[in-house]
């Protein structure tokens, strides 16, 4: 099956830059995309700069829905937002007032990629931190998803005035140009000990980063099993597992707890996976509404994400009555969650006011 690979390098431009991230693309985009994605053949979609974050999300989301093996590279700088204090990376307008306008949440990249089967994705990150984050990040994990394998490295702010260069992500390219396209662990490894060679042949202290090292899903792991039963067009089988693990959650530490919202938010993408938005929508709902009710900010990722989804999966029932029904739920649920994009409750109100007319 065909890879997908995704090459994105953005920073600032300005004063607020802190790495020449796009100096890694010409490197990256020398190596045969069959070696970029470990398969026999690969489409690469390559994003240098990009100016807005709903753009990039859509060039993700058009990544993550390709069936085969998909790889993301990712060169860049993470900075917080005023209001909510999470990881954005920076885009080309991104300054430190305009982070949640300009810059793409780092949670984005996670929900999109969890969709994915359990070990179909990897991520090759090479980041660097702003002062702030960088004492953000000593505290508050980087999620990258918990299906994904993730290799890289975060590196602290540069000296003032001085902009870094991605060495981790060019050592990445240097060993992959050469055609053979070792295990991510070793790559990993490889890429660390180029980089660490670079930094002391400039002079550089070697050593402070923070480096990334997840493998994804071992074998056995439900989310596996799962996603080879929906591969395999046995969507029920999938649901029901889903289903007993979502029990076993909600009976151990409560229906409103972490883990048993996860295989809630699980059972809403089978539903989806299964070409049912009606369920895959009101399951999304009652995500949302169980955030809010125990006392999660309209802001967060989480209950953003749960409207959001809900939203898309409502704009798929061809049903009238349903959706009126469904609408009306997500209409009061817009309103106290707005989302990010602009117009979002006014769009449900539009469109159920089409719906009353179709009686």
């Amino acid at each position: 099956m065909p890879g997908t690979v995704l090459l994105l390098a953005a920073s600032p431009v300005g004063r607020g830059c802190l790495v020449d991230a796009v100096s890694v693309l010409p490197v990256l985009a020398a190596v045969p995309p069959a070696v970029l994605s470990g398969t026999d053949t690969a489409n690469v979609v390559e994003l240098a700069d990009p100016l807005e974050p709903q753009a990039v999300l859509t060039r993700l989301r058009a990544a993550a829905a390709a069936p085969g093996p998909l790889t993301v590279y990712v060169a860049g700088q993470l900075q917080l937002d005023r209001r909510q204090r999470l990881p954005h990376l920076a885009l080309a307008r991104t300054t430190p007032s305009t982070v949640r306008y300009t810059a793409l949440p780092w949670h984005w990249i996670r929900e999109e990629l969890r969709l994915r089967p359990s070990g179909a994705t990897t991520l090759l990150l090479d980041l660097h931190a702003d002062r702030e984050t960088w004492e953000w990040l000593r505290t508050s994990p980087l999620d990258s998803g918990r299906n994904n394998a993730v290799y890289g490295r975060v590196a602290p702010p540069p000296a003032r005035r001085t902009v870094a260069v991605p060495s981790y992500m060019r050592g990445v390219a240097t060993i992959l140009r050469s055609g053979h396209r070792p295990a991510p662990e070793e790559l990993h490894q490889q890429a660390l000990a180029r980089a660490a060679a670079d930094a002391a042949d400039s002079g550089a202290v070697a050593g402070a980063d923070l480096l990334l090292t997840a493998p994804g899903p071992v074998a056995g792991d439900p989310h596996a099993v799962i996603a080879a039963a929906v591969r395999s067009g046995r969507h029920g089988d999938a649901d029901a597992l889903a289903a007993r693990h979502e029990r076993a959650a909600a009976q151990a530490r409560g229906p409103a707890s972490e883990d048993a919202l996860h295989w809630t938010e699980v059972r809403a993408d089978l539903a989806m996976f299964a070409g049912d938005p009606v369920r895959s929508c009101r399951t999304w709902l009652t995500v949302a509404e169980a955030r809010l009710g125990a006392g999660q900010p309209a802001q967060a990722p989480a209950v953003e994400a749960a409207v959001d989804r809900a939203h898309h999966q409502w704009g798929l029932i061809r049903d009238a009555g349903r959706a009126r029904e469904l609408g009306a739920s997500l209409a009061l649920l817009r309103g106290r969650v707005p989302g990010r994009r602009e117009g979002a409750l006014d769009h449900v109100q539009r469109e159920l006011s089409r719906l009353q007319t179709q009686g």
